[in-house]
């Protein structure tokens, strides 16, 4: 609970903060979303010249696009001091301020920062995902709308996990860029059905950086089912064995961390 309520002083401070120059934050909402909604134009090209993809209708895939939105957004909300962690916190020192309070380290880092124009893309997606839905048989009754429901909250958590791990390498090495940057790239392949790469690229994508379990897999058992729901079914194992993973080598890091003296 008090970390509950510290969560809600960090949003609402940080926000405060944010809005503060309303002109800036609503360029960057308007750029944001605009940025997603661009991404919907190489589903409409793709359709042009074919009618379904591995199976998948064009309202499939545009379901599938506005889902994978969801976990992005919840990732981009709380994800921006990852992609600074090494400059700014390790290089630079500042790693000494977050161990001196009597936080965790790691609610701290995920959390001092908010990225407020990820919620555009999370509110793109929802409407992304309800146009499409209409055009879909059979539909998506309430009991899959929740799943996705958690299923996003899930995907948020795997992508957390993931670059979570790959920050952490940067107690042992020190490197501004990092290779969050690559990995970060293949989040685009899991917008499209699996089956449309090669079996290399699957299994990557399935089991070794669980992208597709964040958003393909869950899309792909609420729509197809079958064989889909067993991946489905395995979304809390997965994210839970990422997660483990994560705090695993973020906490050997932080025992590994050692002051750069300035």
């Amino acid at each position: 609970m008090r970390y509950l309520s510290l969560l809600g002083h960090y949003f609402i401070q940080y926000s405060k903060v944010r809005l503060a120059f309303r002109g800036d934050f609503l360029i960057s909402l308007a750029t944001t979303t605009a940025a997603s909604a661009f991404g919907m134009l190489a589903v409409y090209l793709i359709f042009r010249n074919i009618p379904r993809l591995a199976g998948w209708s064009f309202h499939e895939i545009l379901f599938l696009y506005g889902f994978s939105l969801a976990p992005m957004a919840l990732f981009n909300l709380i994800s921006i001091n990852l992609w600074y962690f090494s400059g700014r916190y390790i290089i630079e020192g500042n790693f000494d301020r977050v161990l001196l309070r009597p936080l965790s380290p790691l609610f701290q880092i995920l959390f001092e920062q908010l990225r407020l124009e990820s919620l555009g893309d999370l509110a793109l997606g929802l409407f992304i995902m309800w146009t499409a839905s209409r055009h879909i048989e059979p539909a998506v009754g309430w009991a899959g709308w929740i799943f996705l429901a958690f299923a996003a909250i899930c995907g948020a958590i795997i992508y957390v996990a993931v670059f979570l791990t790959l920050i952490s390498m940067s107690f042992w090495m020190e490197d501004r860029v990092g290779i969050g940057p690559p990995i970060y790239n293949l989040l685009a392949f899991s917008r499209y059905p699996m089956d449309i790469y090669h079996g290399f690229l699957k299994f990557l994508l399935s089991w070794i950086v669980p992208f597709a379990f964040a958003s393909y897999y869950p899309v792909a058992g609420a729509l197809k089912g079958g064989s889909f729901r067993v991946h489905a079914a395995l979304l809390p194992l997965v994210t839970a064995a990422a997660l483990a993973v994560a705090i695993w080598v973020w906490s050997r890091g932080v025992r590994n961390y050692s002051s750069t003296g300035s």
